[in-house]
């Protein structure tokens, strides 16, 4: 007998009529529809609250992995201790690696009445040679403003460029023996794609207003003095590298032509160069040098998913001008 049929029986009998109490049986069946209904609801509701509370839980052990155990986001109260900014990746205005960010760490780090000493530890193939230059005024300015603090570089993987422009204005540089470091030069790169559009058949049409306005477009060729123009002023940018480094180095470096030729060197080389001063590590110098062994990270924190949009946007526009051959702005790498 079915559910239905066994409720039908089971359905008080009025005395008036002798059967079934008129529209109570629908009642109850749209009672139970609507139980089942709000109990649906809630089920999902209770999974739904889960699966949040789950990927929030993932995020946040995501972080704490991700963070490093042994650098604190806290200035300490008890002592003082060593103030660590990084300068990771491509030295460019908007990236972690820019002037802003790492100028405003530099500033948080000197201010704060805690700070020892100030360790830079620079990740970076280089960059922008005004961000650069940006960085290595301010931290002599600040050097100067705050004399009881010194400033230590010490180089991860890659110190080369732009990044040992930053590095230069330094007290003291250290290094991992099989850091690279070097690479004082600037370039400027670009495509000429006027010879593969006349096999084309392809006609460009350029209007500009100034004789040299289309310096550098890769559909044209370059005209007559334009090259020695471009030349000369990576020459002026390269000499102004070599400035920053030997005001910063002084007579610890090495009477070699070949250390502003644009070459690398180990980090273990770059010692006996005099590009570097010693090999060691954050911790290291933290402990033996500065003195104060509790790191403090006063690197800017990114705001990432901002960063992420960014980057989906300027990643695509950027692929665009290097595969049109537009991606010639001049670089300390």
């Amino acid at each position: 007998m079915s559910d239905i049929q066994q409720d039908q029986m089971q359905q008080p009998v009025t005395p008036q009529t002798g059967g079934v109490e008129p529209g109570k049986w629908e009642r109850e069946q749209l009672e139970k529809l609507m139980n089942s209904t709000l109990n649906e609801h809630r089920r999902t509701r209770r999974w739904g609250i889960f699966f949040k509370l789950l990927t929030f839980a993932y995020l946040i052990t995501l972080l704490v992995v991700m963070v490093p155990d042994k650098f604190s986001s806290v200035p300490t109260k008890d002592g003082g201790h060593t103030a660590l900014i990084e300068v990771k990746g491509v030295i460019a205005a908007g990236e972690p690696a820019g002037a802003d960010s790492v100028i405003t760490g530099l500033r948080a780090a000197f201010e704060d009445k805690d700070t020892k000493g100030v360790i830079l530890r620079i990740n970076s193939p280089g960059g922008s040679p005004v961000q650069s230059a940006y960085i290595n005024d301010e931290i002599t300015r600040l050097k100067e403003k705050y004399k009881g603090i010194s400033v230590y570089a010490v180089i991860v993987d890659v110190c080369a460029s732009g990044g040992y422009y930053i590095a230069a204005a330094a007290d003291e540089i250290y290094a991992d023996k099989g850091s690279i470091v070097g690479s004082i030069g600037v370039l400027m790169n670009g495509f000429g794609f006027e010879q593969a559009m006349s096999k084309l058949g392809v006609e460009r049409r350029l209007l500009t207003a100034g004789e040299h306005k289309g310096i550098m477009d890769p559909f044209s060729p370059m005209k007559e003095g334009e090259q020695a123009h471009i030349q000369g002023m990576l020459d002026q940018l390269h000499q102004q590298f070599i400035d920053a480094v030997k005001r910063g180095r002084g007579d610890r470096l090495k009477d070699d032509e070949k250390l502003f030729s644009g070459l690398c060197w180990s980090g273990e080389e770059s010692v006996k160069l005099g590009l570097a001063d010693g090999l060691g590590s954050s911790s290291y110098v933290a402990r033996e040098i500065i003195g104060a062994e509790k790191i403090v990270d006063f690197t800017p924190a990114e705001n990432l998913f901002e960063k992420l949009a960014q980057r989906v946007g300027v990643g695509m526009a950027g692929t665009l001008a290097r595969m049109s051959g537009l991606d010639w702005a001049p670089q300390l790498r």
